[in-house]
């Protein structure tokens, strides 16, 4: 990934929540706050598809994540992941050009609060839609495997339980997650995910079938049996880490608090290396890293979500060209 390259895409949007390709190349783009879906094209186009219905933006919620289908050119299946106004929830539609149709939730009853509604969707190589949330708040429902708070789901493209699921009719792929916003895949199929700490570690995670991360009963590494321990841990001034990539051999995971794009090189079996930080006073606060069809990898900014001190020209997408 060519870091010293990256140029600005787009300006002007507000708290660009997620990015998702289709497969011509142009991107999907939701804002958190206005609830608008965007098609971003590679030469810096942004248009509104639309608003999309039901969605309650308060705090730390509102139209969070975008997933496209992998069978997309067949079926025409978008999905999206925002909080409504009783709970999170997942909703698919049919996009024909910029028109959304067959409206379906396929997910509800995921908690909301104003903080930890998680929100990262994405389809992994199985082909199966994953989605990570947040325990609302409500620490233990973390630990509740009733609970869709503070786990990773795994669903079929209706919202079933998928099969080969860990635990018997339900969605739930892992748990004990504080807040996850990050999901990703390496070119081995090992899935790693980012977590928002409370007040010491934030952590990106190797994810595995029905493993238990510990929260709230640990926080960062905690050398317990019970609990699988973090790949990898930042102090949370360094990073509060939200999406999360996989390109070019490392790991990317972009930082708000820490307002920096963080590479996490990757060994051959999966271990971390040596963490490099990238922009650190450049951009502000970090939210979506996702890879292009083209090898590039796309960033957005979040200095529009309340915490961050926005120039003129945000929020935008930012794009690091691959590296030839």
């Amino acid at each position: 990934m060519d870091v010293s390259g990256a140029r600005t895409l787009v300006e002007g949007l507000a708290v660009p929540w997620d990015i998702a390709f289709l497969p011509d190349g142009n991107a999907l783009v939701t804002e958190r706050d206005s609830a608008r879906l965007l098609r971003v094209s590679p030469d810096g186009r942004a248009t509104a598809i639309g608003t999309i219905e039901g969605v309650s933006a308060a705090g730390e919620g509102g139209l969070l994540g975008v997933a496209v289908s992998p069978t997309y050119a067949d079926d025409q299946y978008i999905f999206v992941y925002f909080t409504a106004d009783d709970d999170n929830r997942i909703v698919r539609y049919q996009l024909d050009g910029d028109r959304l149709s067959d409206r379906q939730v396929i997910l509800s009853g995921i908690p909301k609060s104003g903080i930890h509604n998680g929100g990262r969707i994405a389809f992994g190589p199985d082909g199966h839609l994953y989605a990570g949330t947040g325990e609302a708040g409500d620490q233990p429902l973390a630990q509740d495997r009733e609970s869709l708070g503070g786990k990773i789901l795994r669903m079929t493209m209706d919202g079933r339980p998928a099969p080969g699921n860990p635990f018997e009719g339900s969605v739930v792929w892992s748990y004990g997650h504080r807040n996850v916003q990050g999901l990703a895949w390496d070119s081995q199929g090992r899935m790693f995910a980012t977590e928002f700490g409370q007040n010491s570690f934030d952590e990106i995670n190797r994810i595995e079938k029905g493993a238990n991360y510990g929260w709230p009963e640990v926080e960062g590494v905690g050398g317990d049996d019970r609990f699988v321990d973090p790949l990898l841990t930042w102090s949370t001034d360094e990073a509060s880490p939200s999406g999360l990539a996989y390109a070019g051999g490392s790991l990317w995971a972009a930082a708000l608090r820490g307002a920096r794009l963080w590479q996490v090189p990757l060994s051959a079996d999966g271990e971390a290396g040596r963490p490099i930080a990238h922009f650190e006073g450049e951009y502000g606060r970090i939210r979506a890293a996702t890879p292009a069809p083209d090898g590039s990898l796309w960033i957005s900014t979040s200095n529009k979500d309340g915490r961050g001190d926005p120039d003129p020209a945000d929020d935008r997408i930012i794009v690091l060209p691959a590296r030839r």
